[in-house]
């Protein structure tokens, strides 16, 4: 019936502000929760990393004046804020969610290892993965790619705010037309920006797909799932 049996779930910090300018909207949250809740229910595994940028973005801290070190470890401190939001939307709503940290931070995550994440798994509990890969100058994009292949993940879902990929940028380019499909040596070619380089690299190397789709969507995310055609896949 589910087209993915186990997935990483990669949700933008900005996506999670909702109607506001800052910080996280409730409805927002709560509507997410409410999706992945429906694919769980599916008994589709699914991993998530969330962005930042809602909080605070490392690189435009650095543009700032902030040292980029220190920004980038305010930026992770930032995910982990939405992953402690998330798993709270999430267990309202009778989920089992565990968040793991890439840095230790006891009590407030687990240490991540892969072993706890894949048992996590397994056991049914949504896994959030927070503080990215636990180093600077690494963005959360390649945070998502290292746990996608590190947990043995089907695909990488890229929950945007628009519903694939383009040759342009639809939002100022109403010329701009959509792939059902893509290579990432097309990406390449192209000097498309779906993720940052070295995230992109990783994915391709160990031949992780992505699908980009519209996760501000009520109900996309079940029909990715189903293998409703509402995105780009990303593959070799």
């Amino acid at each position: 019936m589910v087209k993915f049996k186990r997935i990483l779930l990669k949700l933008s910090g900005e996506s999670l502000m909702g109607e506001k300018q800052y910080g996280i909207d409730e409805t927002r949250l709560d509507e997410y929760a409410d999706q992945i809740k429906e694919i769980v229910g599916l008994g589709v595994q699914v991993g998530i990393v969330i962005g930042g940028g809602n909080i605070f973005r490392g690189l435009s801290g650095a543009s700032k004046g902030f040292d980029r070190v220190k920004g980038d470890k305010m930026g992770m401190l930032a995910t982990v804020i939405n992953s402690l939001a998330l798993s709270s939307a999430l267990e309202k709503k009778d989920i089992k969610a565990r968040v793991l940290t890439a840095i230790r931070m006891e009590p407030i995550g687990e240490f991540y290892s892969k072993q706890k994440a894949i048992e996590s798994l397994e056991k049914g509990e949504v896994a959030i993965f927070s503080a990215g890969t636990g180093n600077p100058f690494f963005t959360t994009d390649t945070g998502s790619s290292l746990r996608a292949i590190e947990i043995e993940a089907d695909v990488m879902l890229k929950g945007t705010r628009v519903d694939g990929i383009y040759t342009a940028d639809p939002e100022k380019d109403p010329s701009a037309t959509k792939f059902d499909e893509i290579s990432y040596d097309e990406i390449y070619t192209r000097g498309l920006k779906v993720m940052d380089l070295t995230a992109t690299t990783m994915c391709k190397e160990n031949n992780m797909p992505i699908y980009v789709f519209d996760m501000d969507t009520v109900g996309n995310l079940k029909k990715v799932i189903l293998g409703e055609n509402i995105g780009t896949l990303v593959k070799n």
